[in-house]
Formats: C-alpha cells, structure tokens, sequence
C-alpha cells in the first residue's frame, strides 16, 4: 500500500458548475468542497446525471468554465494558462475511458506511444517506452496488432499502458471496466490496484459497486452534491500497518555506508 501524504493533490473548494441559461438553468456541481491526498485511491459513486463524469473532466483539466477554487499540487488552476494546463495533462495525469478511445487506423504501439508525441520525444524512443510499457502488462506480443483484433480486456489494458507511459501521478479512470465481462473486470481492477499500490493517485467513477473494494475511500454523488464520504476501513486499515515499514525502507535507502579507505 501507499504512504498517503497529509497534503492534498487536489483541493476543491465550493465548486460549482452551471448548464444552461434562465429558466434552463441547471447544476452539473453545487457547492463541491473535496480535498484529495497524495496515493489515495478514491472511488465515486452515484446515479446518472448526478454530475460524477463532471468532476472527473474538471479534475483532469478538461473543463475550465467553473466556479469556485481548485489547486492542482498547491497550484491555483484558475491562475494557469491553457499551455501550462495542457502540460500538466499531458504530463501528470493519465486518462482511462470507457470506450477505451484508441485510434482504429494505427496499431498498438503507436495508440501507446501518442502521448509522448506531445513532449517532443523523437520516432524511436517513442516506442521504445511504449514497447516497455505494453511489456508491463504482457501486451508485447500484440504490439503490432490493430485494436479491432483485441478483445475488450486486451483493449483497456491498452488504454491503461497509453495513460502511464508518460509515468503520470495521478489516474482519472471514467468507468474503466463499463464494457467488459466479469472476468476483464477483474483484471483491469487488479491492474489499479497495483498501480495504486506502487503510490499512483486513483480516481476512478464508477456505477459498480463491487468496485468500491479495490478504493481506499468511496465518495458518492446526489444532485452536484458530495452525499456520502467515507473511509475503506479495510484497505485503510492496511495502509496504517504498512506505514511504518515503509518508512524504514526508505530510511535505509538514504543511509549512505562510509567508503572504505585504501591502505
């Protein structure tokens, strides 16, 4: 498990996010007020329409026209440039969708590889670092394959090695396992696990409640509203033993043994 940092990722301060004009009007978020920490594994719940996808697009960067306050790592979003929010999207945050969105007309690798077009890296060490990826998740072997020959499972690990070749910190997964059978589902939730485990911060919308196993904390949504906000005693409970060897561990790593000098 990770060790969560008392200082949120993201901090989101009466959020509100309107739809429509006069009597049209409505809210997609009313008055959202969410801190989220550093390796935390969150999961949000709630009806359709109950404005879930919403903050996940607004959390992402997809989405500016808001109100309210959102700091991004101690960042004020509001105070970012469209250039410097795309960066940080390209760079920090990786996306997993539903429909898994890969490219039908170019084949694995180069799904994989699309994101490091946007940092400038040449041709070669562009699949190179997607090839490694794909490897990760025993996916080598389909490198050059075109997505319609995969099968759904294969499909969102795909969409999974695309949204972490650029090594990001935080996950935003829109109901990763909505189109797939029980046993992908399985695997999929099995993949954020782990990478929840190696210190990614996860938030993943879903309308399954079996999910919510896999999170460290599960939040649900009524009307643009946080409804319900609660720990995984369980999951949460593990995180609280492991804390201190975790931090041995890395007490050790920074112990430098003194050099032996030569006679």
């Amino acid at each position: 498990m990770t060790d969560i940092t008392s200082t949120p990722v993201i901090k989101l301060q009466n959020l509100q996010k309107k739809f429509g004009i006069g009597d049209a009007e409505a809210y997609a978020l009313n008055g959202v007020t969410l801190d989220i920490n550093k390796g935390e594994f969150v999961s949000i719940m709630g009806p359709s329409g109950c404005g879930k996808t919403t903050l996940l697009n607004i959390i992402g960067l997809l989405d500016r026209s808001i109100d309210g306050e959102y700091e991004l790592n101690g960042q004020p979003v509001a105070t970012m440039s469209r250039r410097k929010q795309a960066k940080i999207r390209s760079q920090q945050i990786g996306f997993i969708f539903q429909n898994f969105n890969l490219i039908p007309r170019l084949n694995i690798i180069e799904n994989v590889a699309l994101p490091l077009i946007y940092k400038g890296i040449t041709r070669t060490k562009r699949l190179i670092m997607a090839s490694a990826t794909l490897r990760n998740f025993h996916l080598n072997e389909r490198e050059y394959y075109m997505p319609h020959q995969l099968s759904g499972g294969q499909a969102q690990r795909v969409a999974i090695a695309r949204a972490l070749v650029n090594e990001p910190t935080i996950i935003l997964a829109d109901e990763p396992t909505g189109n797939l059978d029980s046993r992908s589902s399985h695997i999929i939730m099995e993949e954020l696990s782990d990478l929840h485990k190696r210190g990614n911060t996860i938030i993943m919308v879903t309308h399954n409640p079996r999910l919510t196993t896999y999170a460290s904390r599960i939040i649900t949504m009524l009307d643009g509203q946080i409804d319900t906000d609660t720990k995984n005693e369980v999951i949460h409970k593990l995180e609280e033993e492991i804390k201190p060897v975790l931090s041995i561990k890395k007490r050790k790593k920074t112990i430098r043994r003194p050099r032996k000098r030569k006679k």
